[in-house]
């Protein structure tokens, strides 16, 4: 159990020029996430870019700890994923003509509830998905090795930067020089997108994500895509855009299942057989709970203080109670659909824990729809609430993937989680201002019709919840997977994998394996090598996350100069 922040850890942690360098960088994160978002129909993690820019920063004005340059990407970084839950969802009310029916004050209300029901879920899972998993957080894994190497130098150093340069190189060549391809297409099957992501970060993702789980998410890829929609439209079961429908119908199902399994057997009955344990022990121990804390008293006092932030259950169901008044009051929505959200929060937060621990990918808007459709199924909302909807889970569920991955970054540095999840507080509280200020600011400057298929600002995820306001395309598909998705989850089996595999273009799961593949031949290049296994292990770990970090570095600097870019002209 790691131990509540005190007044010395927060001074050295937190401090005035993080939180102003933090705040500084959030403003420009966050507008460039939005922008990124709606041109280009995706948002790289931002992680490493801040990791990096922060630590630079603050040694320019005397600071070197890395605890603190944690707190401060943590702040610059936070507002991106709120950014990449408005976008991702919202536009599809202007995409239907719905314009004059959404207020930037609701945009706000929706942005906020995301945030704080985020912000809650986050605080109560971190321990189960974080200190007590063994999920690998790729991209929180990353950051770590990025400024853990930025201190050690030597052989670590040389390897993750020289990893990050290429791979930075790589990203230069195709995304700006354009000198090679996103996708390299070899050929193409009826509604399959065949194909190879021309990305050195999907690789990494696969080398570190782990061979069970890459072997389920490649099952669900080939059962889904190459069984159900090339196999069951040859034998003439259905045409290719029912085998689609049912295909995303039984991804999001499995997904859900998966969320609800997590629930079940990591929450709920770890909960009750923690709680059985601890009366079994200190039946017999009463002296457990004083060893725990060995420090002195005074210094137990101090610790107390400051864990309120993140562990007082009564400040936790404030902000709760916070969320639902502005659900039921600003976006008005009904009593039951209130409900649902809230309670649904918390189980797509643990999904998007999961999916992000084991594969670096958060489908933030999927998570969105699938409560979308059971609000949809249960009250009686207007088009425009079910986008609040989705909206208000995707900032939920994008806020917990990126705070998951930080607090693994946290816990790999030494960073106290308490200050980390204040600092979380900041960055997207601060993003959800900017987030919203800019979408209304591109919605002055270029009119709702800028956004669409064939527009300025493509909004390709907001378009496929538009599509999806309209129901699930197979109900029978999603109702299986729910419930395979659960029972395969308790038996032991990574369902959310599966459910990704299922969901995925087919083109980057076939890159992740191959991702997966690359780690098989480094493991026995190694042992043929004689190199000792977690040496080998160490090695891998570190150019894999030079990686991610490279291009994850670039996507980001594209990003910048694409929004300014737009914004200027």
């Amino acid at each position: 159990m790691q131990k509540p922040a005190t007044r010395a850890s927060l001074r050295g942690q937190l401090s005035a020029a993080g939180i102003l360098i933090g705040c500084v960088g959030c403003v420009v994160i966050t507008a460039s996430s939005v922008y990124t978002a709606l041109k280009m129909g995706s948002l790289p993690w931002p992680t490493i870019f801040t990791s990096i820019t922060a630590l630079v920063l603050l040694r320019a004005v005397g600071n070197t700890s890395l605890n603190e340059a944690n707190i401060t990407q943590v702040i610059m970084s936070a507002g991106s994923m709120v950014a990449g839950g408005l976008a991702f969802t919202i536009p599809g009310v202007w995409i239907l003509g719905l314009a004059d029916e959404v207020s930037w004050g609701e945009m706000l209300a929706v942005a906020l509830a995301g945030t704080l029901l985020g912000l809650v879920c986050t605080s109560v899972i971190r321990r189960r998905f974080v200190e007590q998993s063994d999920l690998p957080y790729p991209i929180g894994t990353a950051a770590a090795e990025t400024l853990i190497a930025s201190r050690a130098g030597g052989e670590t150093g040389r390897r993750l930067f020289a990893s990050m340069a290429l791979a930075g190189l790589w990203g230069v060549a195709r995304d700006i020089l354009g000198l090679m391809p996103a996708l390299i297409s070899s050929s193409a099957l009826p509604g399959v997108a065949l194909g190879i992501q021309n990305s050195p970060m999907r690789l990494a993702v696969g080398f570190l994500a782990g061979r069970r789980s890459m072997a389920w998410w490649a099952f669900g890829a080939v059962a889904g895509w190459l069984g159900i929609v090339t196999g069951g439209t040859a034998l003439g079961l259905w045409n290719v855009s029912a085998a689609q429908g049912i295909v995303s119908s039984l991804g999001m199902g499995l997904m859900m299942g998966a969320g609800v399994g997590v629930v079940f057997k990591d929450v709920i009955l770890a909960h009750v057989l923690g709680r059985g344990r601890r009366r079994s022990v200190g039946r017999g121990a009463g002296h457990v709970e004083a060893a725990r804390w060995p420090e002195k008293a005074g210094e137990r006092a101090g610790r107390v203080r400051f864990a309120w932030l993140t562990e007082r259950p009564g400040l936790l169901a404030l902000m709760v109670a916070a969320a639902a008044l502005v659900l039921a009051f600003v976006l008005r929505l009904p009593p039951v659909a209130c409900a649902v959200i809230v309670t649904l929060s918390f189980v797509t937060a643990v999904m998007s824990a999961q999916s992000v621990g084991q594969s670096g990918i958060d489908p933030m808007e999927i998570f969105g729809l699938i409560v979308l459709l059971m609000v949809a199924a249960l009250s009686s909302t207007t088009q425009v609430q079910l986008f609040f909807v989705a909206g208000v889970i995707a900032v939920a569920c994008g806020l917990a993937g990126d705070v998951m991955s930080d607090f693994k970054t946290g816990q790999i540095i030494g960073t106290d989680p308490h200050v980390l999840w204040i600092g979380q507080v900041i960055g997207a509280l601060l993003g959800t201002g900017v987030a919203v200020a800019v979408l209304v600011a591109l919605v002055a400057a270029y009119g709702p019709n800028a956004f669409g298929p064939d527009a300025l600002f493509v909004s390709a995820q907001a378009n496929v919840v538009a599509t999806m306001v309209a129901g699930i395309p197979s109900v029978p598909a999603f109702v299986l997977g729910l419930a395979a998705g659960g029972v395969l989850y308790v038996a032991g089996i990574p369902s959310m994998m599966l459910g990704l595999g299922v969901y995925l273009p087919f083109y980057m799961t076939l890159t992740t394996v191959l991702g997966a593949l690359v780690r098989l031949g480094w493991d026995r290049l190694q042992a043929a090598r004689g190199a000792a296994r977690e040496e080998a292990d160490e090695a891998g770990i570190v150019i894999a996350s030079g990686v991610l970090g490279g291009e994850s570095i670039v996507g980001v600097v594209v990003a910048l100069a694409t929004a300014a870019g737009g914004l200027l002209g």
